[in-house]
């Protein structure tokens, strides 16, 4: 049998960040009809975040805080979070600017509005890190 901690830490802080986020969204709506919260970016906690660094965190555990591999793993860790703070979050700000201008324009025409796709704060980025690293600990006591 083919088995993969590596692997399991990204799909169990995947599941459990994207889990936690539909919790979040229905505990604070106060309805449970909110399942695209499972698939869709945005929200507490960042799911890509917490996958990243739950990746970084087994990898420095199982090869080692000096590797060559725990460097990349942190290098990328960093790239996706300023990424989901700084790049997706501007992004889909100015997502919802375009929304607004083509309501204002659109005339009683019927005109697709697009999806504006959410980054994420500082702290949704940060709270998903803390989880991924968390996760990344109990699959590394779990798979030794």
């Amino acid at each position: 049998m083919v088995f993969s901690p590596y692997l399991l830490t990204i799909v169990l802080s995947w599941v459990v960040a994207q889990g936690a986020k539909y919790v979040t969204v229905a505990i604070k709506n106060r309805n449970f009809d909110h399942l695209r919260q499972l698939y869709l970016s945005g929200n507490m906690p960042s799911a890509h975040s917490a996958t990243v660094m739950s990746m970084a965190t087994i990898v420095g555990l199982k090869n080692g805080w000096d590797s060559a591999l725990f460097g990349v793993a942190i290098m990328v860790a960093g790239v996706v979070m300023y990424d989901a703070v700084m790049v997706r979050r501007s992004v889909g700000e100015q997502g919802l600017a375009l929304q607004e201008l083509i309501r204002a324009a659109k005339n009683n025409e019927r005109v697709v509005i697009p999806r504006a796709a959410k980054g994420h704060t500082p702290l949704e980025v940060g709270v998903g890190g803390i989880l991924g690293v968390l996760i990344g600990y109990v699959v590394f006591i779990a798979t030794i």
